[in-house]
């Protein structure tokens, strides 16, 4: 029997639809993140660099807390809706239930390939399906531990985990799955998308694309700065919501720089590579596809790399061309363009021109300029005055918009993604009006539509 067939064997059997079974696999999750903290952390340090405070705060302790919060709430989340009946239908009542969708197939991300990967493993146990993760090939350190360890805290009947390159995920996109979550770029995206049409699989695209910054002259520049350079070169700039370009207004441009490069000092110290705090491109091709992208453009401070460690410093771009390709793709680095702009309405402009991004970073306290940008750009995440914090609340639901992806999870919303929302009206016996039967009349239908 193979992997999938036994997942399929196992929910047929209803096994995953207990609350206990529920709740025991979230625990089982939790005991992993607290007993493996430091093989973990290990790992990440191994696959990106990652300091262990980084370890902590964007995989270990945010995974454990949505592990939390979703023990927390999830019997609430299950709770059948109920839902009003039309008087034509009465006696009778109606609800809408949440109901497993079945084996789900999820692909785990390089980049926080421990949160990427647990993070909807969490959302699919709680609506209780069965999973297959498979982890991201590029991240070998941590997807070894996933696939080695994270099975022991597990149903493993339930849940498989299976380690392997992209032969591996291809293969697995010709099986039939319930539902399909992937996290990644667009172009992989697309495949997953044409292979699941196969079966007509739903499918999660969590994407990426050009997540812009805007800085208004009415802002505190400081500040702002500060909050860029910490959302920019988190991981090193690996980040699908990260700030991936700048457009600031022309007046205060200068002023953004120099504080942006007190920033950078003040987190990282005069040579980042000491830094125990800074993180390392992931492997040699993403490096070297990023010493590409800096081909012929001004950097601001200077071009500080070290291929033997795959380091790459914080650099800022000085207004580069927009048809660059350090300007149409996403950057995934610590490469950011600072780009003039005359006014609001030029910046708002030059975004929606380009493809809906993932997030969008607005720092003005004009609340006439909150409210234009609000009403005029589409993206999946829109945040005033700071970048990425809203992946803290569990209320907000995560996901893109376009060609920066479709569906959402964290939270409930995670729990809605993997499930089926089943509505159920049931009838009584009694009251059996023979007004919808034939034959039908002119009184019998002029009943029928004061009652429908």
């Amino acid at each position: 029997m193979t992997a999938i067939e036994q997942l399929r064997t196992t929910f047929s059997r209803g096994v995953t639809r207990s609350m206990d079974w529920r709740y025991s696999q979230l625990e089982g999750i939790e005991r992993f993140l607290t007993e493996q903290t430091d093989v973990l952390s290990a790992a990440l340090k191994a696959d990106l660099g990652k300091s262990s405070a980084e370890a902590w705060t964007t995989e270990i302790g945010f995974t454990l807390k949505d592990v939390q919060y979703t023990r927390k709430h999830l019997r609430k989340w299950l709770k059948p809706r109920k839902v009003s009946t039309p008087l034509v239908a009465r006696p009778g009542r109606s609800k809408i239930t949440l109901e497993p969708l079945g084996v789900v197939l999820i692909f785990g991300a390089w980049n926080y390939p421990l949160q990427l990967s647990l993070s909807p493993l969490i959302a699919a146990l709680a609506a209780g399906n069965c999973a297959l993760l498979k982890p991201s090939e590029v991240s070998p350190a941590t997807s070894k531990v996933l696939a080695d360890v994270l099975p022991g805290y597990l149903d493993s009947n339930a849940v498989e985990v299976l380690e392997g390159d992209a032969d591996v995920a291809t293969e697995l996109l010709k099986q039939r799955f319930d539902h399909i979550f992937y996290t990644g770029g667009s172009t992989v995206g697309k495949i997953v998308m044409r292979a699941a049409a196969e079966h007509l699989t739903p499918v999660t695209l969590e994407l990426g694309g050009k997540s812009p910054v805007l800085v208004s002259r009415y802002c505190d520049i400081k500040t702002t700065a500060r909050r860029i350079a910490w959302g920019k070169w988190l991981n090193a700039g690996q980040t699908c919501i990260a700030p991936d370009y700048v457009l600031v207004d022309a007046s205060v441009k200068e002023q953004l720089v120099a504080e942006l490069l007190n920033a950078i000092q003040s987190f990282y110290g005069d040579e980042p590579q000491r830094s125990k705090d800074y993180g390392r491109i992931v492997n040699d091709r993403h490096f070297n596809r990023l010493l590409g992208l800096l081909d012929e453009h001004d950097v601001i401070n200077h071009k500080d790399y070290d291929r033997r460690e795959r380091f790459m410093a914080p650099m800022l771009v000085d207004d580069p061309p927009a048809h660059s390709a350090l300007m149409q793709e996403e950057i995934f680095g610590p490469l950011l363009p600072i780009c003039a702009v005359d006014n609001l309405d030029r910046a708002i402009a030059k975004i929606q021109h380009a493809s809906k991004p993932l997030a969008c970073y607005a720092f003005t306290r004009d609340k006439s300029e909150q409210q234009r940008i609000e009403q005029h750009i589409s993206c999946g995440t829109l945040c005033f005055n700071d970048t990425l914090v809203f992946m803290l609340n569990p209320e907000l639901p995560f996901g893109g918009v376009g060609n920066s992806g479709m569906g959402r999870y964290h939270g409930e919303y995670g729990v809605h993604t993997f499930s089926h929302q089943k509505p159920v009206m049931t009838r009584r016996f009694i009251l059996d009006v023979a007004l919808r039967y034939p034959p039908f009349n002119k009184q019998k239908l002029s009943w029928l539509k004061k009652l429908m």
